[in-house]
């Protein structure tokens, strides 16, 4: 079964791009069709989790206004992307992560194998196989679900530890920037973030498999705990953990909860691909905003708000570096949407109650005098399509409606890769 509709995929980009996002400058239109006949050498991966067409529409309207575009709404491709996944009409994001990177679907809670446990091989992997540097950047922990499943094969998502051995012995990732030191020191040992901080009392470190920075440092890499030793560091290989956990605390509104990264996406962003440009091969980057899928499994708008507009900020940083290189594919997705999320005129009826998923707002909107409300209808994952949009070689494979596995085949298309590279560990 093909896995893509080729009529779905026929209809005008231009005519489509209107529809949902507004309309692409005919600048922007003009340098990505000059590109469609070229190959990728560079493909930035960019997850919003948990970002699905309601969440975008929120961060726009706060942060553009009803008018305004996005970084990541101006780009001339659109598309849109069914997430179920093997076992279950909703997803979660470690099955949803493993059909983006390895084009199987998967059940839930399992990372790069296929439904029998057999590892598959990532588009990240291939890259790195065809001599190209690879990087994975989240404001999560660098061994939480998306980032794992370009770069880790287990048949549990909770094997965070498994899952940092095998970056640096198996996959071996160039750049690695995030949260998570947690599971690469033993428990004992809080490395350089103390542990049981006062913002959450749980973290402490708990990892399985010795202590696994100290292995990276064997192995080549420079390791770093802050902005300043990370924007000061050189060399090729680079790990960065900035948190115990999350860079941020999802508790309920108000208590204790947290948007407050001590390095911003867009930095991280930017460091990986000042360093991973150095590869004279180029490079396969996955960027991950975890916060808008955390924030909203607590119904909390303000800080899923906050996040996404941070998100948008390294989409910026991308597609900067790829309008000076248009060699480079950019991808803007969502994994599955979280929290059942509408926007409504503020002001209206609140319909769902004073519990939890109670509106948020009035937020404002930028740029007028108006205002708008959020309101939840789950705490969890929806099985609601998300959308896509995409610059660069390659992109215009991205135009039309389509599961979520397409994705690897784009990418491994965009790149000029063959698709035996992708069959060795199937």
């Amino acid at each position: 079964m093909k896995k893509r509709s080729a009529g779905i995929a026929a209809l005008s980009v231009a005519a489509m791009a209107a529809f949902t996002f507004g309309t692409t400058s005919n600048l922007d239109v003009k340098a990505d069709s000059e590109s469609n006949n070229r190959k990728a050498k560079n493909v930035i991966f960019i997850n919003g989790d948990g970002m699905g067409a309601a969440q975008r529409e929120a961060i726009r309207l706060a942060t553009v206004g009803k008018y305004g575009q996005l970084a990541m709404d101006d780009m001339p491709h659109v598309g849109m992307v069914n997430t179920s996944s093997a076992n279950a009409l909703v997803t979660d994001s470690a099955a949803a992560g493993t059909a983006f990177a390895t084009g199987v679907k998967t059940n839930n809670g399992t990372i790069g194998v296929d439904t029998n446990g057999k590892p598959v091989k990532s588009s990240l992997e291939v890259a790195k196989d065809a001599g190209k540097a690879t990087g994975l950047v989240t404001t999560a922990q660098v061994t939480d679900a998306t980032p794992a499943a370009f770069g880790a094969h287990v048949v549990n998502r909770n094997a965070q530890s498994d899952i940092a051995k095998q970056y640096i012995e198996n996959s071996k990732i160039d750049v690695i920037l995030g949260g998570g030191e947690d599971y690469w020191f033993p428990a004992g040992n809080p490395g350089s973030h103390p542990d049981n901080p006062t913002e959450d009392t749980s973290e402490a470190s708990k990892g399985t498999n010795g202590n696994l920075v100290e292995q990276a440092k064997n192995s080549g890499y420079t390791y770093v705990t802050n902005v300043e030793e990370m924007k000061s560091a050189k060399g090729e290989k680079l790990l960065g953990l900035f948190a115990n956990e999350e860079m941020f605390q999802q508790k309920p509104e108000g208590q204790g909860d947290l948007y407050n990264p001590p390095v911003s996406l867009a930095d991280m962003t930017q460091k990986a691909i000042d360093t991973l440009s150095e590869d004279k091969n180029g490079f396969f980057l996955v960027v991950e905003e975890e916060a808008i899928d955390e924030m909203p499994h607590n119904n909390n708008g303000e800080l899923t708000l906050k996040a996404g507009k941070e998100l948008d900020n390294a989409v910026a940083v991308a597609k900067e570096y790829a309008k000076k290189h248009p060699d480079t594919l950019v991808i803007v997705a969502g994994d599955h949407e979280t929290g059942g999320l509408t926007i409504e005129d503020a002001g209206n009826k609140d319909e769902s109650g004073d519990a939890i998923s109670k509106e948020d707002g009035p937020f404002n909107i930028a740029n007028s005098n108006e205002q708008f409300v959020m309101d939840w209808t789950t705490t969890n994952h929806t099985s609601t399509p998300t959308p896509l949009t995409a610059m660069g070689p390659g992109a215009e494979l991205l135009a039309g409606v389509y599961e979520n596995t397409y994705l690897h085949d784009a990418m491994i298309k965009a790149m000029n890769l063959t698709k035996k590279d992708t069959d060795s560990n199937k």
